[in-house]
C-alpha cells in the first residue's frame, strides 16, 4: 500500500486491515514495529527512500526523452517508462538501486542504547534491564551460524524483551505465602472451644473414683 500510494498509511488501522486483508492485530504489530507514527499517518524511511530513487529515475528518464525527442523534432512516445508494481522501473539503461539486505552480527562490545531501554522501560518495568541487556549482548554475541545474523537488531531486542519471564518482587512472594491474618487458626480455635465445653464421660469418672477408693483403703 505504501508504494503503491506513495503516502503515508493512514491512522486507521481497522480501515488499512480491511483495504488489504490482513487481520487488524498483525496489521497494528507491524505498523508500531516498522514505521513511525505521525500526524499525517505511519511512515518507514527506508520505503521513504526506495520512492524517491523511483521518482528520480521516472524524472530523469521522461526528462532525457523529452530532450533526445525534442532535438529531432518527433514527438515523444507515449510511455517513456513503465514501472513495476514495487515501483522499479524497467529500462534498458537503467538498473533499481537496492539497498544491502544481508544481515549483521551484533558488536562484541554492544551496549543497551537509551532509546531502547527506554522502551523496555515502558514495556516490562518488572525487568531488571542491566542484567537483559547483558544477556542479550553474551547470547547474540557468542552464537554462530546464519541465525546470528540480524538485518533489524532493534525488532530483535523487542522480541527478546517480550519473551523474558515475569519476574516477581519479594513483596509480591511475601504477599502470596504468608497468611493474611497471623492470629491463630480459626480451626484450632474452634477445637479449643470444644474441649472446654466438652463433658467428661460418666464411665470414665467412675473408674476414675473407684481407683482413687482403692487407693485410700
Amino acid at each position: 500500500m505504501y508504494y503503491d500510494t506513495e503516502k503515508p498509511i493512514p491512522l486507521d488501522v481497522a480501515w488499512v486491515s480491511k483495504r488489504i486483508k490482513i487481520s487488524p492485530m498483525i496489521v497494528k504489530e507491524v505498523l508500531n514495529d516498522m514505521f513511525k507514527q505521525t500526524e499525517d499517518g505511519f511512515i518507514q524511511s527506508r520505503c521513504d527512500r526506495e520512492i524517491a530513487t523511483y521518482q528520480g529515475f521516472s524524472t530523469a528518464g521522461k526528462l532525457g526523452a523529452a530532450i533526445r525527442w525534442g532535438k529531432r523534432g518527433d514527438s515523444p512516445p507515449i510511455t517513456p517508462l513503465i514501472a513495476t508494481s514495487n515501483h522499479e522501473p524497467i529500462t534498458n539503461n537503467h538498473k533499481p538501486i537496492k539497498e544491502r539486505t544481508r544481515g549483521s552480527r551484533l558488536s562484541a562490545d554492544w551496549e543497551l542504547p537509551k532509546e531502547w531501554e527506554d522502551w523496555a522501560k515502558q514495556e516490562r518495568p518488572d525487568l531488571n534491564l542491566q542484567s537483559v541487556g547483558e544477556q542479550f549482548r553474551d547470547y547474540w554475541s557468542a552464537k554462530a551460524g546464519s541465525g546470528s545474523t540480524k538485518l533489524d537488531w532493534q525488532a530483535t531486542w523487542r522480541n527478546w524483551v517480550r519473551n523474558q519471564k515475569q519476574v516477581f518482587k519479594q513483596a509480591d512472594i511475601a504477599r502470596t505465602t504468608v497468611p493474611a491474618n497471623s492470629g491463630r487458626d480459626p480451626a484450632l480455635q474452634k477445637l479449643d472451644e470444644d474441649m472446654k465445653n466438652a463433658k467428661p464421660n460418666p464411665e470414665i469418672l467412675k473408674m476414675i473414683r473407684e481407683g482413687l477408693r482403692g487407693k485410700v483403703a
